[in-house]
């Protein structure tokens, strides 16, 4: 018995070797020869042995036989009947594992919301969990700009309201989008004008307050934009810019507003329409809109087609003093 434990054993030895001979040949040797896609490697991407040459011998082994019950002492092990005995196995007593569930995909509703804030302005939110870092576009009773939804999917905008009913509508360039509206009862409290246009013309509104000169207190444009706050007091109008210049062909549009309600001086506000000759409009034909609200809170709209000097005119200023018309504004 002990004599046959030891055939087993001597047997079970050689068997592991051979077996680790061929696992290793087949994950290092054949790794290097072969890669690790399993197809043959190019002889001129062989690896270079010791002696230089390349590496394009495979290890030669012939001539083994494999015996598992009959060994070279000639002592042949017994082979067992097999016999299969099914029974019946109790019942599990543990609880079955708990199998986690798929990951679930985000919601992919769009979804947007507009409430009314200080200054007759619409705060305008959006949510697309679907569509991060996309393009979209922003309508609102003739205004039109670009925006971009942040890596989530959202968009959050302060808004100046054109139409006490303002219908806000988010359009994305795939077709989904989403309306949304509120009322601001504070629009009849505010002058407000629009100049809009596509891609980098330069185009600028300046609003001169109170007979004041450029680059002095009272001059409003977009490298002097006023603040917020102000307007809230009655102080003063504040310029905003909206769109993003990095989306591809932006759209964008510059608001002025001025608290008619709440301010105490009289007097008038020029406005102007301005266009800087640059090196991406010199020598081209450039278009603009201007968007103003009436009286009895109809807009009335203006197209603008403006040919640009060449380029030897840079940095000089287009100025057309008509376009806008000034704002008559009396104090409380």
């Amino acid at each position: 018995m002990l004599r046959s434990k030891e055939i087993m054993t001597a047997a079970f030895a050689l068997v592991t070797a051979l077996g680790i001979g061929y696992v290793m040949q087949k994950s290092e040797t054949a790794h290097r020869y072969y890669g690790s896609s399993g197809d043959p490697i190019p002889l001129s991407q062989m690896p270079i042995l010791d002696d230089g040459g390349p590496a394009n011998e495979m290890l030669d082994v012939q001539e083994i036989t494999l015996t598992s019950a009959e060994m070279m002492t000639g002592f042949t092990l017994p082979v067992a009947d097999t016999q299969v005995v099914t029974i019946a196995a109790p019942a599990s007593v543990l609880e079955e594992p708990v199998v986690p569930e798929a990951a679930v995909e985000p919601a992919c509703d769009i979804v947007a919301d507009a409430r009314p804030v200080a200054a007759a302005m619409v705060n305008l939110t959006l949510s697309a969990p679907c569509l991060p870092n996309e393009r979209i576009t922003v309508h609102h009773n003739g205004m039109i700009f670009t925006e971009t939804t942040s890596r989530s999917g959202t968009l959050d905008l302060r808004v100046p309201a054109l139409a006490q009913e303002a219908v806000f509508i988010l359009a994305f360039a795939n077709g989904d989008g989403a309306v949304a509206q509120t009322t601001v009862e504070e629009l009849q409290d505010y002058d407000r004008v629009v100049l809009q246009w596509a891609g980098d013309t330069g185009f600028q509104i300046h609003a001169r307050e109170f007979g004041a000169d450029y680059g002095t207190a009272g001059h409003i444009w977009d490298g002097a934009p006023g603040d917020i706050l102000a307007t809230i007091s009655g102080e003063s109008g504040v310029m905003i810019r909206y769109g993003d210049v990095t989306a591809a062909e932006p759209l964008l549009a510059e608001v002025y507003s001025f608290p008619k309600g709440f301010n105490t001086r009289d007097g008038s506000i020029a406005l102007s329409v301005e266009s800087e000759v640059t090196e991406a409009n010199c020598g081209l034909e450039v278009e603009a809109q201007t968007l103003e609200i009436a009286p009895d809170g109809q807009v009335k709209t203006q197209n603008l087609t403006l040919a640009v000097p060449d380029c030897d005119a840079k940095g000089s200023f287009l100025v057309l003093n008509n376009l806008l018309a000034d704002l008559k504004v009396a104090g409380m």
